[in-house]
């Protein structure tokens, strides 16, 4: 096939999976560049790649179709502002905290970021952070600092009101926050990052490992690793945290944040969602792949007032399960995966079957390296609840893991329509 030298290309420049973003998104940008450039076939058009670093960046800006927007998943900038404050009392005066968005797309993670910190009562001395991303053209909208209505998602947007001011084409970002942040191009894979090990308290790389194939996730961890502060945390999409815990990391144990630090040889608590109430919001996604769903707070158990008539024995039974299953979160959450493993037995042993419930069981297995054991349950918890969003998700990333890539690529999307109406 003759996009395949295209295909390798990307691969080369960027260390991109095709398969990650689906082989239809390159070839709409290679119909795209073809007519933008005058080419008159796809022969054509290779020339002229060869013969443009533009055009090169040009091609990877097509494929890489970036879609973002501020405070996306609101509990890892909860979690960011109070580990923050633990780093500064650690150092003491010695030096500002560093902070590392990569990707940063058009800017909203690191000025998110920025703005998070402010919020948190951090003076501006106290900390500096840096943006990068490989598109020129994203770091430049990012420096402009205006934004459309796209960016700004969710009920929650005071912060739009004290950080931004309003224009006819959007809204643009206060100064005091813009100079908080340093924006660059770069790769992740350019060697002369290494300057900076060790550098960042915190790195910031979400949704990114998931694009690319076993060999360039590793080379990829390998740098964050690098860049990371030995005491440093590190922040990533949540479909990557199974990838995370077999090279080396262990969950921060922090609820809803996908926040990892080194692994120390002590069983990882897992960083997961808690049971689902019965109603389940998504996250939008992002392109160009597909991010898993944000999972709301658990459901809240009934309480009765004193002079009220004894509930039914279903509603008991049903608060009941409903509190095992939040035993069983704190305990994952808590790094007790025996105990946890237990529990779920004992609620399988009690209640009907649960699709969280084998969700749960196959994340333990997933971070104790048991993989088969985990597609096994990740599988049940597909057949109780076909779009179980954490489920599809996580045995998306396993089996992406695997080099099943396909099957990966069927998972997300799945996962994608399931989120998609409840955005809307």
């Amino acid at each position: 096939m003759i996009e395949q030298r295209f295909f390798r290309f990307l691969r080369e420049r960027i260390g991109l999976d095709v398969d990650s973003v689906g082989a239809p998104m390159v070839e709409r940008a290679l119909r795209q560049r073809c007519v933008a450039v005058g080419a008159t076939d796809l022969d054509d058009y290779w020339l002229r790649l060869q013969q443009s670093n533009d055009e090169q960046q040009a091609l990877i800006e097509a494929v890489i179709v970036p879609e973002t927007w501020f405070f996306r998943y609101p509990e890892s900038f909860t979690a960011l502002a109070s580990l923050a404050h633990k780093r500064q009392a650690e150092l003491a005066g010695a030096r500002p905290l560093r902070l590392l968005s990569l990707p940063c797309s058009t800017g909203e993670e690191p000025y998110s970021l920025a703005m998070a910190l402010l919020d948190a009562g951090m003076a501006p001395a106290a900390f500096l952070i840096d943006g990068m991303d490989i598109s020129p053209s994203s770091v430049a909208k990012a420096g402009h600092a205006v934004y459309g209505r796209n960016a700004f998602r969710g009920s929650d947007l005071g912060f739009r009101e004290r950080y931004f001011d309003a224009l006819d084409e959007g809204h643009r970002l206060h100064d005091r926050v813009q100079q908080q942040v340093s924006l660059q191009v770069g790769n992740v894979l350019d060697p002369a990052l290494s300057s900076r090990d060790g550098l960042y308290d915190f790195v910031f790389c979400r949704n990114l490992l998931i694009y690319f194939d076993v060999p360039t996730q590793q080379r990829v961890f390998e740098v964050l690793k690098r860049l990371l502060h030995p005491q440093g945390v590190l922040f990533i999409g949540p479909a990557e945290g199974s990838l995370l815990a077999r090279l080396g990391m262990r969950p921060l144990g922090v609820a809803q944040s996908f926040a990892y630090v080194r692994q120390e040889g002590t069983s990882a608590p897992l960083s997961a969602p808690p049971p689902p109430p019965a109603r389940r919001t998504m996250a939008p996604p992002v392109a160009p792949a597909y991010p898993p769903p944000n999972p709301p707070p658990p459901r809240p158990l009934r309480v009765l007032p004193m002079a009220a008539k004894p509930a039914p024995a279903h509603e008991h039974k049903h608060e009941a399960a409903n509190e095992m299953l939040a035993s069983i979160a704190r305990l994952a959450n808590a790094g007790a995966s025996e105990q946890a493993r237990a529990e779920c037995q004992r609620y399988l042993g009690q209640f009907a079957p649960s699709a969280q419930v084998y969700y749960w069981l196959g994340l333990l297995s997933d971070t104790e390296g048991d993989a088969q054991q985990a597609l096994t349950h990740y599988r049940k918890a597909l057949y109780l609840q076909p779009q179980h969003p954490e489920a599809l998700v996580h045995l998306a990333a396993l089996l992406a893991a695997q080099g099943d890539l396909a099957g990966a690529r069927r998972l997300q999307e799945r996962a994608a329509r399931a989120g998609r109406e409840p955005e809307r």
